[in-house]
């Protein structure tokens, strides 16, 4: 009876990781597409990028220029265009289930150098940042960004699941599969 109820408990479970993508891909509009987007939207005025846009990516360096955007170098300029393009286009691939993996990963970086800007760039404090195991779940940066981080590895892992352009375009290219050799999964 223990053997049997160990199997069960360890056995692996059909269609996980296709239940897996497609509910991380829910989840990820449900919490946090909207939230990059609306981040993103800061980032543009009526012509182009705003000023807002440097003043976030580079807080120090538009400090140190007057919070004048033209006076920093061509790279800074390629930096924020870069950062507030894939703050639109990453986000909206995934929704849309479209390169899932590339643009998971692209998310941890664009998390990675959020988090440095935000820590190093603005200075923030130690009691906004939070701690791991500290019994309190409200740190912006620790807590939040780490359960981010584990939502977007879910999907660099498993891929957008069954409903996704991914899929879609996988078995335009492959072709059918004769039938009854279809996972029913996919």
């Amino acid at each position: 009876m223990i053997a049997a109820f160990l199997k069960a408990n360890t056995a692996p479970l059909p269609c996980a990781s296709a239940v897996i993508g497609a509910s991380a891909r829910l989840v990820f509009g449900a919490v946090l597409a909207g939230y990059f987007w609306a981040s993103g939207l800061t980032k543009l005025d009526g012509t182009g990028l705003s000023a807002n846009a440097y003043i976030q990516i580079f807080p120090r360096k538009m400090e140190a220029a007057g919070y004048d955007p033209s006076a920093l170098p061509a790279l800074a300029h390629a930096v924020t265009a870069a950062g507030t393009l894939a703050e639109f286009a990453l986000p909206l691939l995934i929704l849309l289930g479209l390169f899932t993996r590339l643009s998971a990963v692209g998310m941890l970086g664009f998390l990675a150098v959020m988090t440095l800007t935000d820590i190093v760039g603005h200075g923030i404090g130690a009691e906004t940042i939070g701690a791991p195991f500290d019994r309190d779940a409200t740190g912006l940066v620790w807590d939040q960004r780490l359960l981010w981080a584990w939502l977007l590895g879910g999907l660099a892992l498993t891929g957008a699941g069954p409903l996704s352009v991914d899929r879609m375009l996988q078995k335009r290219v492959a072709g059918r599969s004769a039938r009854g050799s279809e996972s029913p999964c996919t």
